[in-house]
């Protein structure tokens, strides 16, 4: 198998700790034990991780963050592994699951009794929304209890590497990994946040009671909480066209953590499908792994993301063509080329306008889903808002759902940005911690602050269309009705 890790980074230094060797369908495989089990497959040649049920046909990573079954093996006996959150250092084998998983003959829940874990918030979700939610919940004085089902805290921040615009006092010139760090070094000295990685939230039931399940000790989790904040994120947009589900085919932030988490190239010669930021900026990094980005492609008219994105890889010679698509993927068992086709103004393909690229990697940056399946199973009253990405939960503008006690922050409430993320898990914190403490002047006051902040960002030209989207969800706590 030939190695695609990445050697030389202009920014990144990659922590992959001590070799070891992970056996693969019983061969085996040097890996690394910080690196997860998908990466470290993939940089050795691996695209195929799981076959379609009813067809067969090959399926690849998709989204590197737990939410799709793409990459679902056997591992140390284990069905339906997540391989893209699982680390190495955790196994000693893996392998094709040839069918569905069966049924344990008896649960390993009954080996270790379901340890119960009371606290006066818990906060589900360790990207920026989430790790706000916890400093400011903290700050004034309540016990914190700090989910999230990856190895490490910091959501998507831990695989930016571009600098943040913004205010100083929301990170601006920092580079996301950098506030990633920043943020989990403040929480971690926090005697009153106990942050528990490796541990998925599957259900919210009452009495504040939060079911869970951690990766690596096997254990059951009963989580008895006086407020919750939920801060899930989002989850990557699929599109139609013809072979999408070809190995190869990916979103862009599953891109992004291969390369800038895991130092393993996505591809050689990779087609952006998007134009907005996230395909600009993850264009440029790309670029910076050492893959030739072939192409962009925009099916609206103009380029969505800043100007200055699209200006630094089109100085590197990537062509953008807005109002285009792409139309098929093809390849046998993984991408090897693509074809892409101009669009006209009712975004219906123009015939004769098709263009071949010889490419092994599509990247799809066409939004995000909210990740809101717990909030819907909680009770809290939805509503689908296509400004704001999807099914997202009512709330007051201070973050609380229709039940009480339940707060949101993140894109999980909307898809917005890290900036507004942040302020939303701060505002969230803050919240639930009054219901804890009692009015607190000091804490009231820093509350305001913040929604002014939030406020002033989203003024901004850039934010109409989620201003829309707010005026249908957002509701006043006394009066129920909507405050933008």
């Amino acid at each position: 198998m030939t190695s695609s890790r990445i050697i030389q980074h202009p920014i990144l230094n990659f922590e992959r700790g001590k070799k070891k060797v992970l056996y693969f369908e019983d061969k085996p495989v040097e890996v690394y034990e910080n690196e997860s089990v998908l990466a470290a497959l993939y940089a050795n040649g691996v695209r195929i991780f799981s076959r379609s049920r009813v067809l067969k046909r090959p399926r690849g990573a998709f989204c590197l963050i737990g939410k799709c079954s793409s990459c679902l093996m056997e591992a140390d006996r284990v069905p339906n592994t997540r391989i893209c959150i699982t680390l190495t250092k955790d196994l000693r084998e893996v392998r094709y699951q040839e069918s569905s998983a069966s049924p344990p003959k008896t649960s390993f829940f009954i080996a270790k009794k379901p340890e119960e874990i009371p606290t006066d918030i818990l906060v589900i979700g360790g990207g920026p929304a989430g790790l706000y939610a916890a400093m400011y919940a903290s700050k004034y004085g309540a016990n914190v209890v700090l989910v999230d089902e990856n190895p490490t805290i910091g959501g998507q921040l831990v695989k930016q590497t571009h600098k943040f615009f913004g205010s100083k006092d929301l990170y601006s010139g920092i580079r996301g990994f950098e506030i990633a760090k920043k943020l989990a070094k403040i929480l971690h000295k926090r005697k009153n946040i106990k942050i528990l990685t490796n541990t998925s939230v599957f259900g919210l039931y009452s009495g504040k009671l939060a079911g869970a399940y951690h990766l690596r000790r096997k254990q059951l989790l009963k989580i008895k909480a006086k407020q919750i904040t939920v801060a899930t994120g989002a989850s990557e947009r699929f599109l139609v066209f013809e072979n999408n589900d070809l190995p190869g085919v990916m979103g862009a932030g599953a891109a992004q953590t291969l390369m800038n988490v895991y130092g393993v190239k996505p591809g050689e010669k990779a087609l952006m499908v998007g134009a907005g930021n996230v395909g600009l900026i993850v264009s440029y990094q790309l670029i910076q792994a050492g893959v030739k980005v072939v192409a962009i492609v925009e099916a609206m008219p103009r380029i969505g993301g800043y100007l200055v994105h699209a200006a630094k890889v089109r100085r590197l010679g990537v062509p953008i063509y807005t109002s285009h698509t792409i139309k098929s993927a093809h390849g046998k068992e993984k991408v090897e080329g693509a074809t892409i086709i101009a669009l006209d103004k009712e975004f219906r393909e123009i015939p004769g306008t098709e263009k071949y690229l010889e490419v092994d990697l599509i990247c799809l940056a066409v939004g995000l889903n909210p990740y809101s399946q717990l909030l819907s199973q909680a009770g809290c009253e939805m509503v689908y808002i296509p400004e704001l990405g999807g099914l997202v939960p009512k709330r007051t503008r201070y973050q609380e759902t229709t039940i009480s006690g339940i707060y949101v922050a993140g894109d999980v409430s909307g898809i917005e940005e890290a900036s507004t993320a942040m302020l939303e898990g701060g505002i969230a914190g803050i919240s639930a911690a009054l219901k804890i403490i009692g009015n607190n002047e000091k804490a009231l006051n820093e509350r305001e602050e913040m929604l002014e902040k939030l406020e002033k960002i989203r003024a901004g030209r850039f934010f109409e269309r989620i201003r829309k989207g707010l005026r249908k969800v957002l509701i006043d706590e006394r009066r129920g009705n909507s405050t933008y």
